[in-house]
C-alpha cells in the first residue's frame, strides 16, 4: 500500500475504514488585508466628519506650500490649506459616489441581466447590443461625456459611474442565468410548481451571487480611479471642493512641492489597492 493510502486509512477491529482527514485551512492573507485597509479609510473619512486638525477648505490655516511637518503633516497647499485636513474630509465623497455607484450598477445590471438570460428572445438581443455600444466606448472619455452633458455634482456623478459600471453586471449575470437555468434543481423547482420568477429569483439568482460579488469589489477598484479621474479633469465634483482627484488637479503646476499631488495619490492608490485586495480575496474563495 502507498504511503498516501497508508495516511487515508487505518485499521482496527473493524478491519480497514477511513480516517476522518480535515483539509488544512489557510489564512486569506488578501482577505484580511483588504478588509483592514478599507476598514482603516472609512474609519478615518467618517472620524473626519467630526474632526480634523484644521477646517479642510479653510485658507490661509499655515503659509502657502509648506512642507511636511510636525504642524501640518502632509504639508499646505498653495492657499495655505491643511492638506492632511483636506485628505481626511476628501475620503468620504470618494468613498461614497464608488460604494454608492457600484451598488446602483450591481443592483441594475444584475436585475436586467438575470431577466433578459431567463427569458431570452427578441429583448435579450436588443440589450445585449445596447451594452455592446456602451462598452465599446473608452470608459473614461464616455464618462466625460456624460458629465459634461448632464453637468457635474455629486449625484450626477454617481449616476454616471452607474451607467458606465452596469453593463459589466448584466453580462456576468445574463452568462450565470444562462447557465444555471437548464441545471437539474431548475427543472426540479418547476415541477414543484413554482412560477417562472419565483424559479429566477428563489433559486437561480441566488445560486449566481458569488460571482457578481467578486466582480463588484473589483470594478469597485476601477470606479474609484475614474471618479478621481473626473475631478482631476474638473467635471466630476466641484472645483476646489475636498475630493482627491481635484486636490491633485490643483496641485499640478506644483511639480516641486511634490506633497501637494502626491497624499492625495496616495489615498486613491490605497483605496483602489483596498477594493481589489478584496475582489481577488473573494474570487479565492469562490474557486476553492
Amino acid at each position: 500500500m502507498t504511503s498516501t493510502a497508508t495516511n487515508a486509512v487505518q485499521r482496527g477491529r473493524g478491519g480497514i475504514r477511513p480516517l476522518n482527514i480535515k483539509p488544512r485551512r489557510t489564512m486569506n492573507w488578501t482577505l484580511w488585508a483588504g478588509l483592514g485597509l478599507s476598514g482603516l479609510l472609512v474609519t478615518v473619512s467618517i472620524a473626519a466628519q467630526f474632526w480634523t486638525p484644521y477646517t479642510p477648505t479653510k485658507p490661509g490655516v499655515g503659509d502657502p506650500l509648506m512642507a511636511p511637518s510636525a504642524a501640518h503633516l502632509f504639508g499646505t497647499d498653495k492657499v495655505g490649506s491643511d492638506i492632511f485636513s483636506k485628505v481626511m474630509a476628501a475620503g468620504l465623497t470618494d468613498i461614497g459616489i464608488t460604494l454608492i455607484g457600484v451598488a446602483l450598477a450591481f443592483v441594475i445590471g444584475t436585475l436586467i441581466g438575470s431577466l433578459t438570460g431567463f427569458f431570452g428572445g427578441a429583448v435579450d438581443a436588443i440589450v445585449m447590443r445596447g451594452t455592446e455600444i456602451i462598452q465599446s466606448f473608452p470608459a473614461l472619455l464616455l464618462g466625460m461625456l456624460l458629465v459634461s452633458a448632464v453637468g457635474g455634482g455629486l449625484i450626477n456623478v454617481v449616476v454616471v459611474v452607474a451607467i458606465l459600471g452596469f453593463p459589466g453586471y448584466l453580462r456576468l449575470a445574463r452568462a450565470e442565468i444562462l447557465s444555471k437555468k437548464s441545471m437539474e434543481y431548475a427543472d426540479a423547482a418547476v415541477l414543484m410548481g413554482n412560477g417562472r420568477l419565483s424559479v429566477l429569483f428563489k433559486h437561480l439568482l441566488p445560486n449566481s451571487l458569488k460571482p457578481l460579488v467578486s466582480f463588484s469589489a473589483i470594478n469597485a477598484s476601477w470606479v474609484a480611479i475614474i471618479v478621481s479621474s473626473l475631478g482631476f479633469i474638473g467635471i466630476g465634483i466641484e472645483p476646489g471642493s475636498a475630493e482627491w482627484g481635484s486636490m491633485i488637479a490643483a496641485g499640478r503646476d506644483q511639480i516641486s512641492n511634490w506633497w501637494v499631488t502626491f497624499f492625495p495619490g496616495v489615498a486613491i492608490l490605497l483605496l483602489a489597492m483596498a477594493f481589489y485586495l478584496l475582489g481577488d480575496a473573494f474570487a479565492d474563495r469562490e474557486v476553492q
